[in-house]
């Protein structure tokens, strides 16, 4: 039997913030609020419980969930050879709605799907989720629809699709407004938008400018002899991202997982290895998933730390209590871990 928390009340709150993470922890099922949709999720370290949210979706290993976290460190946990340009986006976007795919990193003991070796991350800017995220640590989330029928924005039309499926319900009310984050793949030398949602690629593009690169208001910006220098440097750059883009094309997506979000029927998506923009989220579907309907949880990111070197953190510290990263001693229910 299913469990309904209305979490407008605060002492609604306070029941179901507890009751959704003794869920999260017996490897159960919860549905969550987020600034954009309702999402379904589980522990991201569970196989046999994102095995069960992708079943209630319909939904397959080659579709993974990405992960949401609650401090842009923790990413540094989860995620290796984090490039200097990812991490001055998290710097500038989290919490909010940014999706970025990175490196995952290869002790971890989990087994999200068909991942090749990448992870989907986004810290999402919502309180509640956010103190849940705090308490139980990554978790698996996915728009929290059955495949092919819109993103629930409400917990009573999450309920119609998934029913029983579902351990925990929270309900914080409507969701968000339902737009897409924007997703970045991270794991080369230049960042490809996979898709353009929440935020425009003018944000993104200047959020990659060097510091050095930005102009404030009054500042002087006919300086001679570094304008040859400035241009070249920014046409080297544009020539690596249009390379890195036409690379991900090329490669079909198969060197990134499927990590997109198809909740919006009318969203437009890249879908990777056809250099194609769909709007029918039926056709979409058979081919990307769904990284953004999901985010959840929001945390400062001035106090995480984002700008550091991931290759020089230690998973087990970044994670803190959550999670034993050991692949050794971790249990897999069976199922073995992508690395």
């Amino acid at each position: 039997m299913s469990e309904r928390y209305d979490c407008t009340d605060p002492s609604g709150r306070a029941d179901g913030v507890p009751a959704a993470a003794g869920a999260i922890r017996r490897g159960e099922v919860i549905v969550l609020p987020t600034d954009t949709v309702y999402g379904i999720g589980c522990d991201a370290f569970d196989a046999t419980a994102v095995a069960s949210v992708l079943a209630a979706k319909g939904r397959g290993r080659d579709m993974p969930p990405p992960v949401l976290i609650p401090t842009a460190r923790t990413a540094q946990g989860l995620a290796t050879q984090v490039p200097d340009y990812a991490q001055r986006l998290m710097e500038k976007f989290w919490p909010g709605p940014l999706t970025v795919v990175l490196q995952a990193q290869t002790s971890l003991h989990w087994d999200l799907g068909d991942t090749n070796g990448t992870v989907a991350l986004r810290v999402p800017d919502h309180d509640l989720t956010l103190e849940l995220l705090g308490d139980v640590g990554p978790m698996a989330v996915t728009s929290a629809n059955t495949t092919g029928d819109p993103a629930a924005r409400t917990v009573d039309e999450a309920l119609a699709m998934l029913g029983e499926t579902v351990s925990v319900y929270l309900d914080a009310g409507p969701a968000g407004d339902g737009e897409a984050s924007t997703i970045i793949d991270c794991t080369g030398e230049a960042p490809v938008t996979l898709r353009i949602g929440a935020i425009a690629q003018d944000d993104i593009d200047a959020a990659l400018l060097p510091p050095d690169d930005v102009v404030t208001e009054g500042e002087s910006q006919d300086d001679s002899e570094e304008q040859p220098a400035d241009d070249a440097q920014d046409e080297a750059q544009d020539e690596a991202q249009d390379e890195a883009q036409d690379e991900a094309k090329a490669a079909g997506g198969d060197a990134l997982g499927e990590w997109h979000d198809v909740a919006e029927d009318d969203a437009e998506v890249a879908v990777p290895g056809t250099g194609a923009v769909g709007t029918d989220a039926d056709a979409i579907d058979a081919a990307v998933t769904d990284a953004d309907a999901i985010d959840a949880a929001g945390t400062d990111a001035s106090g995480s730390d984002p700008g550091g070197d991931a290759s020089t953190v230690d998973p087990a510290d970044a994670l803190g209590e959550w999670h034993d990263v050991s692949s050794d001693e971790r249990r897999t229910d069976g199922v073995t871990p992508t690395q």
